[in-house]
């Protein structure tokens, strides 16, 4: 902005000093029933807003201002952050009337991408994330809150695993320390390039000392009001207290007010949920497409069929994080049961959630001072509908569902004192009075009353004034400026008694005041002012009144979000016909007549099921062949959802399912985002490859589609071969992969857990028509001109191509006498077959000996030749 060369107003020092202070942010600075902004922010805002670009001096140094009505701010905000901008809102704090000078100004918010807590800002369905990341010497964690719900957690995490957690939380802002450093500067930096890239989060970076182990630890332990943190689970040392207090500190920084709804930390244990990283999150379009980015069409778009917003979130938050225990899932499965089977209790739980509003955003409003009089009547309708909610919960044997009907706290003494408190039908702001209830305050009513007679003193005042000066267009108006005034037209202005004194003149009249409207005025303002002060105080008792239900309050809210989501499930899985699948600790996956969770709603009866069958016996790997458009793609990927689908707890479309439970799902599909950030198909492809190789375990499952298609046949081939027997091998992990690569089902003769399975096509006079259908066995042909034909390409060249196929497969027919691949399939290691090479006379002699007749003597001459001979060697 630069340092201004003209004197300037006090107003306009106050303005450079905040300004100074907050140079990152736009500020909106409040000047009487505006927020206005100066020099560059006024031009930004001028494009973002739409405002116009006007000079608040004229002369040679004109300072550009751009200003917003004040009652519209919210609006103004919500685009302002959506465009990525932070925003310091300067407000007026003292009474201009009652100011000495210059009006007391100061920054009571920071309004930032992750800090968000009004309802017109936030999105209804999804988390708003604050996070931050702390990358130590030998490892790294994350931590992330939604002020706007006062969820708040912590994760410790490999660092090269850090960008898949940032993308799977889908933050809005994300919290990094000042660069320091060469090698810390260049890792920081590339992390804050992928997270704006791929997340699409801004990033804010924070001095160092928010990030210190010591300073954050303090900041924690002061918030909770704690003497250690071990209550929480977390101990002395832990990276995530570094990057968990940043967030506290920040959160400090921005909201200049209490927090006290974010009143604990839950620490995250990986291992708890089943892993799905951010490339696999995208290959299985869980909560964005890959063509359009949009959420239409996700497998969350489709099983979301909850009614409330905490609802929403919670759904989220399972499919993100399916569970890993058994015992866990199959108490989620004991209330969907239930649901399904009893589908008048699901209905009635799903007609009181409609009523229910979302408490945990009221409840964070409450908490910061930002909270409207239509909250708290929004929050004794959900409190009114609560224990009819938990009457129908109390008629329910599952397990869970009868721990979520004793959640079901209605608060009765906290309903009662806003419903007697809090007008029906109020304004939305306080600011405009008319709030506080008829009958709750005498003092009020007094106040009110007098406001009330007084309108109609002033009507009586009118009537009599035109009688006694016989001029019918006389009227009682009223302006800030000097107040109540009597108007007359200018030609009867001779009419006008002694006691009226002029105040103004105008185009056609005259304006007067007298002594008896100065006494009314006086009277009548001063009431109005007082009863609005006195409404303002009595809405602040009621907030802070509430304010001690705020852990009841959070308590219920998530006991709502519980039932939301487990009726959600129940709702769609009666809907659907979807089945319980039978979870387990073993590597089984059976799946009988398996359907695409999102694609079979939308195909309808035209979507074929199919069958899997893994780890069982009869294989951990499965190989895939058959034409493209055939389905082997939908297949893999159907699966994957499916098993991720049950580990929710919800059940699925199949007839009949096994499922031993998957610690991590893994994929080798596409490559987009990589491409973005400059990296070849194949490159791309090998490292989420290696990936899967060195983080899979036993009781992963791993999806590979194509791999090896990035390079040249034979280098392509050689890696799957190699990459499919390693897995069967070392791993001995559940896996489905996708080929082109016919070569590759010699595996299955070769390895006794591997398979082979091909999509069923059948042929009819020089045409293909793909059924859909995985049977058992492999298959040696492509297709591939078939589909060319399909998706378009010209007839000549479907005929020059099908003319080349046959000069190319005459050639390999030749040349198929030469060494072929299975001669190379159990070669041992070569350490080992340059050894046997190296010693072959050696072996020779050793294996033709005859030990038993062999004397002292001659085991001695024998074992004194062979050093010669290897000593020769």
């Amino acid at each position: 902005m630069g340092k201004p060369t003209v004197k300037l107003t006090p107003a306009m020092k106050q303005f450079h000093h905040f300004k100074e202070k907050y140079p990152d942010a736009i500020l909106f600075f409040r000047m009487g029933d505006f927020y206005e902004t100066f020099y560059e922010d006024a031009k930004t805002c001028s494009r973002v807003l739409g405002l116009t670009l006007t000079s608040r001096s004229k002369g040679d140094n004109p300072i550009p201002l751009a200003g917003l009505p004040y009652h519209a701010v919210d609006g103004y905000l919500k685009k302002m952050i959506q465009a990525g901008y932070k925003v310091a809102v300067c407000e007026q704090v003292e009474d201009p009337k009652k100011a000495i000078g210059v009006v007391k100004r100061d920054v009571v918010r920071i309004v930032t991408p992750g800090t968000l807590t009004d309802d017109m800002l936030l999105e209804t369905k999804e988390d708003n994330f604050l996070c931050a990341i702390s990358i130590g010497a030998k490892d790294a964690a994350i931590s992330w809150v939604d002020i706007s719900t006062g969820h708040f957690f912590v994760q410790g995490v490999a660092e090269n695993e850090v960008l898949d957690e940032v993308l799977r939380l889908g933050p809005k802002e994300c919290l990094l320390p000042e660069m320091k450093g060469e090698l810390f500067e260049a890792e920081v930096k590339k992390l804050a390039t992928d997270i704006r890239q791929l997340a699409g989060a801004i990033v804010t970076h924070r001095p160092g000392w928010y990030f210190d182990g010591y300073t954050a630890k303090a900041t924690l332990l002061k918030h909770f009001g704690t003497k250690t943190l071990e209550g929480f689970g977390i101990d002395e040392g832990f990276e995530g207290v570094a990057a968990a207090g940043a967030v506290l500190e920040y959160l400090k920084e921005t909201q200049k007010t209490a927090i006290d709804h974010i009143s604990s930390i839950r620490l995250v244990e990986r291992k708890a949920f089943l892993q799905v990283d951010q490339v696999s999150l995208r290959s299985l379009e869980v909560l964005r497409t890959i063509r359009s980015e949009s959420s239409k069409g996700t497998l969350l778009e489709s099983i979301d069929q909850t009614l409330t917003g905490m609802g929403s979130r919670m759904m989220r938050a399972w499919v993100c994080m399916p569970l890993c225990d058994v015992s866990a899932i199959e108490l989620r499965q004991d209330a969907v049961a239930e649901f399904v089977d009893n589908d008048t209790v699901c209905e009635s739980i799903r007609k009181q959630l409609k009523t229910i509003a979302d408490i945990e955003r009221i409840v964070a409003r409450i908490s910061t001072y930002r909270t409207s009089p239509k909250d708290l009547i929004a929050l004794v309708a959900t409190l009114r509908s609560i224990p009819l909610l938990r009457e129908v919960l109390g008629q329910c044997q599952a397990d869970i569902l009868v721990g979520l009907a004793g959640r079901c706290d209605s608060m009765d003494e906290l309903a009662d004192l806003l419903e007697v408190a809090i007008e029906p039908e109020c304004p939305a702001h306080i600011r405009d009075g008319g709030v506080i209830r008829s009958g709750f305050s005498e003092e009020l009513d007094r106040l009110r009353g007098i406001s009330k007679d007084g309108k109609s003193w002033l009507g009586q005042y009118q009537q009599s004034q035109v009688e006694r000066t016989g001029v019918s267009h006389l009227r009682i108006g009223y302006n800030r400026v000097f107040g109540y005034y009597i108007e007359m037209p200018r030609s009867a202005a001779d009419k006008a008694p002694e006691e009226y004194i002029r105040k103004q003149t105008i185009k056609n009249s005259e304006r007067y005041i007298t002594d008896e409207l100065k006494k009314y005025e006086e009277q009548a303002l001063g009431a109005r002012d007082k009863a609005l002060e006195i409404e303002q105080e009595l809405f602040e008792k009621l907030r802070t009144e509430t304010t001690k239900y705020i852990g009841r309050l959070q308590g219920l809210a998530d006991a709502i979000a519980n039932c939301d989501c487990l009726a959600s499930f129940g709702f769609m899985s009666r809907q659907r016909g979807y089945v319980r699948p039978l979870m387990t600790d073993d590597k089984r996956l059976v799946i009988v007549d398996g359907k695409h969770p999102v694609l079979a709603e939308s195909l309808g009866s035209e979507f074929v099921p199919n069958d899997v069958t893994l780890g069982d016996g009869s294989g951990d790997v499965t190989i895939i062949t058959g034409p493209n458009m055939a389905g082997k793609s939908t297949y893999i990927r159907q699966n994957a959802l499916l098993v991720l689908l049950a580990q929710t707890g919800s059940f699925i479309p199949a007839d009949k399912a096994e499922i031993g439970v998957v610690d991590r799902i893994f994929t080798r599909v596409g490559a987009s985002d990589e491409l973005l950030r400059g990296q070849s198909t194949f490159m791309v492809e090998m490292t989420e490859t290696a990936n899967i190789l060195n983080n899979a375990t036993e009781r992963s499952l791993v999806i590979l589609d194509e791999v090896g298609r990035g390079t040249s046949t034979h280098d392509g081939l050689s890696l799957a071969w190699a990459i499919t027997e390693h897995i069967a091998n070392a791993i001995k992990c559940r896996t489905m992969f996708a080929t082109h690569y016919h070569e590759l089902t010699e595996l299955a003769e070769l390895l006794v857990n591997v398979k082979n399975c091909n999509v069923a096509v059948r042929e009819w006079q020089d045409e293909v028509v793909f059924l859909h259908k995985i049977l058992p066995g492999g298959t040696d042909k492509s297709y591939g001109i078939h589909v060319a034909k399909l998706a378009g390409v010209p007839k000549e060249i479907i005929v020059r191509s099908s003319e080349i196929l046959a000069d190319l497969e005459k050639t390999f027919a030749k040349e198929a006498s030469g060494p072929e691949l299975t001669r190379h399939k159990t070669a041992e290691p070569e350490a080992e077959m340059l050894f046997v090479q190296k010693h072959k006379s050696v072996l020779d002699k050793l294996s033709e000996l005859d030990v038993n007749n062999l004397t002292p003597i001659e085991a001695i001459n024998m074992l004194n030749e062979i050093k010669s001979e290897i000593n020769d060697l």
